[in-house]
């Protein structure tokens, strides 16, 4: 199964208010792995950065000034993503403006359904954990993912943060951190990486159950790939 973590940057909260991107970071996963393979590029938006997102992501209109256009990368970007799975928190809005700016350049196909399919992981943290916030930070903080190096919001920052999030929230490893009805529901979604464990398991009968996690330790291989990214993100934000 290949996935592709994605996040944007942009000049502001809406397309419809002529907003465009000006960052894209991607991420792939294949087989709940990250693979080491990224799409990662900054835009130029022909228009002002609101302030407010400026002091969000912390790109100025002048850093972008060497940046390509987004329909010089669009080709690239869409075969990248091409038959892949979506993983994006909040989905609606980077799909929104990845839709606004291939039509913008008039492509035949400026449908984001047409090239990938779609997970929500803000959906999907609602179901878990309703009525608890369920913003990346707080995410972070509840799967006890490290976000220390993020002073600042960024495309490829929030990649990486998003993916190592999506992948304790859906592989049971943190399931002792989650009340009883999120675990059920988690199960319910067939997305965790334990297994019922006992005599007692719920079933037909409605008997409580327990769970028996299964504990994946990374490779060295993983390991490396993952102090690469950090070494990446430490470099960009330098940049």
């Amino acid at each position: 199964m290949r996935q592709i973590v994605l996040d944007t940057e942009t000049t502001g909260l809406s397309p419809a208010q002529g907003h465009r991107i000006i960052e894209i970071g991607c991420l792939e996963l294949v087989d709940r792995r990250l693979t080491g393979r990224e799409f990662h590029c900054f835009v130029h938006p022909d228009r002002e950065i609101d302030e407010a997102a400026q002091r969000v992501h912390g790109i100025s209109l002048e850093d972008l000034q060497t940046a390509p256009r987004f329909a010089e990368i669009a080709d690239e970007f869409l075969q990248f993503i091409a038959s892949a799975e979506l993983v994006i928190h909040n989905a609606d809005f980077d799909i929104g403006f990845l839709e606004h700016e291939l039509s913008l350049m008039g492509h035949p196909q400026p449908k984001i359904s047409e090239h990938a399919t779609v997970l929500d992981t803000l959906s999907l943290a609602r179901k878990l954990h309703p009525g608890q916030r369920n913003s990346l930070d707080a995410l972070c903080k509840r799967y006890a993912v490290d976000a220390s190096n993020r002073d600042v919001h960024g495309a490829l920052i929030d990649s990486d943060l998003l993916a190592r999030v999506y992948l304790a929230m859906t592989g049971g490893q943190t399931a002792l951190s989650l009340d009883s009805g999120a675990a059920a529901r988690l199960d319910g979604h067939g997305s965790h990486g334990g297994r019922r464990a006992g005599a007692g398991q719920t079933g037909a009968d409605g008997a409580a159950g327990e769970y028996a996690l299964v504990v994946i330790r990374p490779s060295d291989e993983e390991l490396a790939a993952h102090e690469a990214m950090l070494q990446k993100i430490a470099s960009i934000r330098q940049a």
